[in-house]
Protein backbone atom coordinates (compact mmCIF):
# COMPACT_ATOMS: atom_id res chain seq x y z
CA UNK A 1 0.00 0.00 0.00
CA UNK A 2 2.80 2.63 0.98
CA UNK A 3 4.80 1.27 -2.09
CA UNK A 4 1.30 2.22 -4.25
CA UNK A 5 0.78 5.44 -2.64
CA UNK A 6 4.49 6.58 -3.16
CA UNK A 7 4.26 5.63 -6.73
CA UNK A 8 1.20 7.46 -7.40
CA UNK A 9 2.07 10.60 -5.55
CA UNK A 10 6.09 11.04 -7.00
CA UNK A 11 9.33 9.80 -6.06
CA UNK A 12 11.23 11.57 -8.43
CA UNK A 13 10.31 15.46 -8.88
CA UNK A 14 9.94 18.06 -11.88
CA UNK A 15 8.66 20.38 -13.22
CA UNK A 16 6.88 20.21 -16.72
CA UNK A 17 8.74 22.05 -20.11
CA UNK A 18 7.17 24.42 -22.22
CA UNK A 19 6.43 22.52 -25.64
CA UNK A 20 4.96 23.52 -28.88
CA UNK A 21 2.06 21.53 -30.63
CA UNK A 22 4.90 19.03 -32.09
CA UNK A 23 5.91 18.35 -28.89
CA UNK A 24 9.51 20.57 -28.86
CA UNK A 25 10.28 22.08 -25.82
CA UNK A 26 10.15 26.22 -26.47
CA UNK A 27 13.66 27.48 -27.18
CA UNK A 28 12.79 31.09 -25.15
CA UNK A 29 10.90 29.59 -22.44
CA UNK A 30 11.81 28.19 -18.94
CA UNK A 31 11.11 25.28 -16.51
CA UNK A 32 13.59 25.08 -13.78
CA UNK A 33 12.60 23.54 -10.52
CA UNK A 34 15.73 23.46 -8.07
CA UNK A 35 17.36 23.54 -4.28
CA UNK A 36 19.38 26.45 -3.87
CA UNK A 37 21.45 27.90 -0.45
CA UNK A 38 19.38 31.23 0.77
CA UNK A 39 20.41 32.18 4.39
CA UNK A 40 22.54 29.14 5.13
CA UNK A 41 19.91 27.05 3.93
CA UNK A 42 19.32 24.65 1.05
CA UNK A 43 15.37 25.66 -0.05
CA UNK A 44 13.58 24.60 -2.76
CA UNK A 45 12.30 27.19 -5.81
CA UNK A 46 10.67 26.69 -9.15
CA UNK A 47 10.74 28.73 -12.07
CA UNK A 48 8.28 29.23 -15.08
CA UNK A 49 7.51 31.09 -17.58
CA UNK A 50 6.77 30.47 -21.47
CA UNK A 51 9.11 33.26 -22.38
CA UNK A 52 12.15 34.06 -20.04
CA UNK A 53 12.44 37.32 -20.90
CA UNK A 54 8.58 38.29 -19.30
CA UNK A 55 8.91 39.93 -16.04
CA UNK A 56 9.40 37.65 -12.66
CA UNK A 57 6.09 37.57 -11.03
CA UNK A 58 7.70 36.05 -6.78
CA UNK A 59 5.09 34.32 -5.03
CA UNK A 60 5.64 34.54 -1.35
CA UNK A 61 3.17 31.75 0.40
CA UNK A 62 1.31 32.01 2.97
CA UNK A 63 1.35 30.38 6.54
CA UNK A 64 4.03 30.00 7.51
CA UNK A 65 4.16 26.65 6.07
CA UNK A 66 1.33 26.78 3.25
CA UNK A 67 3.51 26.17 0.64
CA UNK A 68 2.18 27.28 -2.72
CA UNK A 69 4.52 25.55 -4.86
CA UNK A 70 2.04 22.09 -5.41
CA UNK A 71 -0.83 24.09 -6.50
CA UNK A 72 0.95 26.17 -9.11
CA UNK A 73 0.88 23.95 -11.77
CA UNK A 74 -3.70 24.12 -11.35
CA UNK A 75 -3.52 27.40 -11.41
CA UNK A 76 -0.75 29.83 -12.99
CA UNK A 77 -0.73 28.48 -16.35
CA UNK A 78 -2.30 32.27 -17.77
CA UNK A 79 0.30 34.12 -15.55
CA UNK A 80 2.99 31.70 -17.17
CA UNK A 81 1.98 33.30 -20.71
CA UNK A 82 2.52 36.64 -19.19
CA UNK A 83 5.34 35.91 -16.52
CA UNK A 84 8.23 34.28 -15.08
CA UNK A 85 6.72 32.81 -12.01
CA UNK A 86 8.54 31.86 -9.18
CA UNK A 87 7.10 29.75 -6.52
CA UNK A 88 9.73 29.32 -3.19
CA UNK A 89 9.09 26.89 -0.09
CA UNK A 90 10.09 29.07 2.45
CA UNK A 91 12.71 27.91 5.04
CA UNK A 92 9.99 24.94 7.12
CA UNK A 93 7.36 24.67 4.19
CA UNK A 94 6.80 22.09 2.01
CA UNK A 95 10.26 20.87 0.23
CA UNK A 96 12.06 23.11 2.44
CA UNK A 97 11.28 21.58 5.33
CA UNK A 98 14.23 19.17 6.15
CA UNK A 99 14.69 16.75 8.50
CA UNK A 100 16.21 18.20 11.66
CA UNK A 101 14.68 21.79 10.37
CA UNK A 102 15.92 24.24 13.05
CA UNK A 103 12.32 26.56 13.74
CA UNK A 104 14.70 29.21 16.03
CA UNK A 105 15.86 30.06 12.56
CA UNK A 106 12.27 31.53 11.95
CA UNK A 107 12.58 35.06 12.49
CA UNK A 108 10.96 37.52 10.20
CA UNK A 109 14.30 39.50 9.73
CA UNK A 110 15.59 36.03 8.53
CA UNK A 111 12.62 34.98 5.78
CA UNK A 112 13.35 38.34 4.76
CA UNK A 113 17.18 38.23 3.91
CA UNK A 114 16.34 35.21 2.45
CA UNK A 115 14.02 36.68 0.39
CA UNK A 116 16.03 39.05 -0.69
CA UNK A 117 19.33 36.22 -1.27
CA UNK A 118 16.88 34.79 -3.50
CA UNK A 119 15.31 37.83 -5.50
CA UNK A 120 19.63 38.41 -6.42
CA UNK A 121 19.61 34.74 -7.48
CA UNK A 122 16.81 35.52 -9.64
CA UNK A 123 18.93 38.36 -11.24
CA UNK A 124 21.57 36.59 -12.08
CA UNK A 125 19.34 33.81 -13.64
CA UNK A 126 17.14 36.04 -15.91
CA UNK A 127 19.38 39.49 -16.22
CA UNK A 128 16.37 41.50 -14.45
CA UNK A 129 16.78 43.89 -11.87
CA UNK A 130 13.41 44.19 -10.75
CA UNK A 131 10.39 41.87 -10.13
CA UNK A 132 6.83 41.81 -9.31
CA UNK A 133 6.20 40.62 -5.83
CA UNK A 134 3.14 39.61 -4.70
CA UNK A 135 2.24 37.99 -0.83
CA UNK A 136 -0.16 36.36 0.13
CA UNK A 137 -1.31 36.51 3.91
CA UNK A 138 1.78 35.79 6.05
CA UNK A 139 3.48 36.50 2.71
CA UNK A 140 2.39 39.78 2.62
CA UNK A 141 3.81 41.00 5.68
CA UNK A 142 7.37 39.76 4.47
CA UNK A 143 6.17 41.83 1.21
CA UNK A 144 4.93 44.82 2.37
CA UNK A 145 8.27 45.39 4.34
CA UNK A 146 10.55 44.51 1.35
CA UNK A 147 9.00 46.67 -0.71
CA UNK A 148 9.08 49.81 1.75
CA UNK A 149 12.86 48.26 2.38
CA UNK A 150 13.80 47.64 -1.18
CA UNK A 151 11.81 49.66 -3.24
CA UNK A 152 14.60 49.34 -6.27
CA UNK A 153 14.21 45.67 -6.24
CA UNK A 154 10.55 46.21 -7.40
CA UNK A 155 8.22 47.34 -10.10
CA UNK A 156 5.51 46.79 -7.77
CA UNK A 157 3.91 45.17 -5.22
CA UNK A 158 0.71 43.21 -4.36
CA UNK A 159 -0.53 42.29 -1.41
CA UNK A 160 -3.54 39.23 -1.60
CA UNK A 161 -5.08 39.52 2.08
CA UNK A 162 -3.00 41.74 2.93
CA UNK A 163 -2.05 41.78 7.03
CA UNK A 164 -3.36 45.15 7.95
CA UNK A 165 -3.10 45.09 11.82
CA UNK A 166 -3.55 42.07 13.91
CA UNK A 167 -5.10 43.34 16.86
CA UNK A 168 -8.07 44.71 15.08
CA UNK A 169 -8.05 42.04 13.10
CA UNK A 170 -8.88 39.28 15.85
CA UNK A 171 -11.00 41.70 17.18
CA UNK A 172 -13.44 41.79 13.69
CA UNK A 173 -13.26 37.79 13.48
CA UNK A 174 -14.25 37.54 16.92
CA UNK A 175 -17.35 39.89 16.65
CA UNK A 176 -18.42 38.43 13.47
CA UNK A 177 -18.56 34.73 14.62
CA UNK A 178 -20.31 35.79 17.31
CA UNK A 179 -23.21 37.73 15.65
CA UNK A 180 -22.98 34.21 12.76
CA UNK A 181 -22.92 31.94 15.13
CA UNK A 182 -25.82 33.42 17.52
CA UNK A 183 -28.00 33.99 14.23
CA UNK A 184 -27.32 30.34 13.31
CA UNK A 185 -27.86 29.63 17.11
CA UNK A 186 -25.44 27.10 17.16
CA UNK A 187 -24.24 26.65 21.09
CA UNK A 188 -21.97 24.01 20.26
CA UNK A 189 -20.10 26.40 18.65
CA UNK A 190 -21.17 29.32 20.59
CA UNK A 191 -19.01 27.28 23.39
CA UNK A 192 -16.37 26.61 21.37
CA UNK A 193 -15.95 30.52 20.96
CA UNK A 194 -16.39 31.43 25.03
CA UNK A 195 -13.76 28.64 25.67
CA UNK A 196 -11.64 30.52 23.30
CA UNK A 197 -12.53 33.77 25.20
CA UNK A 198 -12.00 37.25 23.83
CA UNK A 199 -8.84 38.65 21.87
CA UNK A 200 -6.06 39.18 22.09
CA UNK A 201 -4.80 35.25 21.62
CA UNK A 202 -1.87 33.36 21.89
CA UNK A 203 -1.08 30.46 19.08
CA UNK A 204 -3.33 27.63 19.77
CA UNK A 205 -6.06 29.98 20.43
CA UNK A 206 -5.91 32.33 17.53
CA UNK A 207 -5.94 28.51 15.58
CA UNK A 208 -8.97 27.49 17.15
CA UNK A 209 -10.53 31.09 16.03
CA UNK A 210 -9.35 30.63 13.00
CA UNK A 211 -10.90 26.54 12.42
CA UNK A 212 -14.18 28.58 13.61
CA UNK A 213 -13.46 31.13 10.52
CA UNK A 214 -13.26 28.38 8.10
CA UNK A 215 -16.42 26.79 9.31
CA UNK A 216 -18.46 29.63 9.05
CA UNK A 217 -16.74 30.59 5.41
CA UNK A 218 -14.24 33.44 6.49
CA UNK A 219 -10.68 31.77 5.65
CA UNK A 220 -10.49 29.13 2.90
CA UNK A 221 -12.41 29.02 -0.13
CA UNK A 222 -12.12 25.62 -1.11
CA UNK A 223 -12.14 22.28 1.67
CA UNK A 224 -8.45 21.00 2.45
CA UNK A 225 -10.00 17.71 1.05
CA UNK A 226 -9.72 19.49 -2.31
CA UNK A 227 -6.45 21.51 -2.12
CA UNK A 228 -5.26 17.76 -1.44
CA UNK A 229 -6.47 16.49 -4.56
CA UNK A 230 -4.75 19.41 -6.58
CA UNK A 231 -1.41 18.81 -4.37
CA UNK A 232 -1.26 15.22 -4.98
CA UNK A 233 -0.88 15.92 -8.84
CA UNK A 234 1.83 18.41 -8.54
CA UNK A 235 4.89 16.71 -10.38
CA UNK A 236 7.33 19.30 -8.03
CA UNK A 237 6.44 17.24 -5.22
CA UNK A 238 7.18 13.52 -4.28
CA UNK A 239 5.76 11.39 -1.54
CA UNK A 240 8.14 12.45 1.21
CA UNK A 241 7.27 16.55 0.41
CA UNK A 242 3.68 16.26 1.23
CA UNK A 243 4.83 14.89 5.08
CA UNK A 244 7.22 17.55 5.01
CA UNK A 245 4.15 19.84 3.74
CA UNK A 246 1.99 18.68 6.25
CA UNK A 247 4.23 19.25 9.06
CA UNK A 248 5.37 22.65 7.96
CA UNK A 249 1.40 24.09 7.69
CA UNK A 250 0.97 22.05 11.05
CA UNK A 251 3.84 23.93 12.94
CA UNK A 252 2.45 27.15 11.00
CA UNK A 253 3.68 30.35 12.99
CA UNK A 254 4.08 28.79 16.36
CA UNK A 255 7.74 29.51 16.55
CA UNK A 256 7.40 33.09 15.24
CA UNK A 257 5.29 33.88 18.59
CA UNK A 258 6.45 35.69 21.75
CA UNK A 259 5.99 34.33 24.99
CA UNK A 260 2.85 32.64 23.05
CA UNK A 261 1.51 35.73 22.59
CA UNK A 262 0.30 37.00 18.73
CA UNK A 263 2.87 39.26 17.19
CA UNK A 264 1.46 42.69 16.68
CA UNK A 265 2.02 44.01 13.22
CA UNK A 266 -0.15 47.93 12.30
CA UNK A 267 1.12 48.35 9.20
CA UNK A 268 -1.14 51.47 8.78
CA UNK A 269 1.47 53.09 11.58
CA UNK A 270 5.11 50.92 10.25
CA UNK A 271 4.47 51.58 6.74
CA UNK A 272 2.12 54.55 5.98
CA UNK A 273 3.95 54.81 2.12
CA UNK A 274 5.61 53.31 -0.38
CA UNK A 275 8.08 54.14 -3.18
CA UNK A 276 6.50 51.45 -5.31
CA UNK A 277 3.08 50.93 -6.74
CA UNK A 278 0.88 49.08 -4.19
CA UNK A 279 -1.76 47.06 -5.37
CA UNK A 280 -4.16 44.98 -2.71
CA UNK A 281 -6.35 42.27 -3.97
CA UNK A 282 -9.12 40.66 -1.31
CA UNK A 283 -11.66 39.02 -0.99
CA UNK A 284 -15.03 40.61 0.13
CA UNK A 285 -15.71 37.34 2.79
CA UNK A 286 -12.17 37.22 3.96
CA UNK A 287 -12.67 37.19 7.86
CA UNK A 288 -8.37 35.83 8.53
CA UNK A 289 -7.50 39.15 7.20
CA UNK A 290 -10.47 41.50 6.84
CA UNK A 291 -11.70 43.37 3.85
CA UNK A 292 -12.50 46.55 6.22
CA UNK A 293 -9.01 47.05 7.09
CA UNK A 294 -7.54 46.18 4.01
CA UNK A 295 -9.91 49.05 2.64
CA UNK A 296 -8.84 51.59 5.29
CA UNK A 297 -5.06 51.10 4.58
CA UNK A 298 -5.60 51.26 0.89
CA UNK A 299 -7.09 54.70 1.94
CA UNK A 300 -4.01 55.74 4.05
CA UNK A 301 -1.01 54.41 2.27
CA UNK A 302 0.76 56.64 -0.08
CA UNK A 303 2.05 55.27 -3.12
CA UNK A 304 2.80 56.63 -6.57
CA UNK A 305 -0.03 54.10 -7.74
CA UNK A 306 -2.31 52.29 -5.84
CA UNK A 307 -5.33 50.07 -7.09
CA UNK A 308 -7.75 47.81 -4.58
CA UNK A 309 -9.98 44.64 -5.80
CA UNK A 310 -12.20 43.22 -4.25
CA UNK A 311 -13.27 39.89 -5.04
CA UNK A 312 -17.00 39.34 -4.24
CA UNK A 313 -17.47 35.33 -3.84
CA UNK A 314 -13.80 35.09 -2.20
CA UNK A 315 -12.65 34.72 1.42
CA UNK A 316 -8.95 34.40 2.05
CA UNK A 317 -8.22 32.77 -0.83
CA UNK A 318 -9.26 34.77 -4.40
CA UNK A 319 -6.73 33.11 -6.27
CA UNK A 320 -8.59 29.56 -5.45
CA UNK A 321 -12.22 30.77 -6.07
CA UNK A 322 -11.72 32.84 -8.40
CA UNK A 323 -8.65 32.23 -10.48
CA UNK A 324 -9.44 33.38 -13.67
CA UNK A 325 -10.90 37.08 -12.66
CA UNK A 326 -7.79 36.89 -9.99
CA UNK A 327 -5.09 36.09 -13.15
CA UNK A 328 -5.99 38.52 -15.05
CA UNK A 329 -6.12 41.42 -12.07
CA UNK A 330 -2.24 40.34 -12.13
CA UNK A 331 -2.15 40.68 -15.86
CA UNK A 332 -3.76 43.88 -15.63
CA UNK A 333 -1.42 45.42 -12.69
CA UNK A 334 1.53 44.45 -15.32
CA UNK A 335 0.21 46.19 -18.35
CA UNK A 336 -0.32 49.19 -16.32
CA UNK A 337 3.27 49.01 -14.70
CA UNK A 338 5.61 47.74 -16.90
CA UNK A 339 8.71 49.63 -17.84
CA UNK A 340 7.00 52.43 -15.92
Amino acid sequence: MIIALALYLGVTPATPQFKDDRGNVIPESIAVLEEIELGNMKQWISVRGRDRTNPVLLWLHGGPGSAQMPLAHHLDRSLEREFVVVHWDQRGAGKSNHCGFDIKTMSVEQFKDDARELIAYLQDLLGQERVYLLGHSWGTLLGIELAAEDPDLFHAYIGVSQVVDNQRAERIAYNWLLEEIEQNDNREDLGKLQAIGEPPYNHNEYRNLARLVAAYGGNFDVELWQLALVAAKAPEYTFIDYFRMLDGMTRGGGPLHDESKMMQFNFIEQVPAAEIPVYFLIGAKDYNTPLELVEKYYKVIDAPQKGLVVFEKSAHTPFYRENDQFNRSIIEIKAGTYLQ
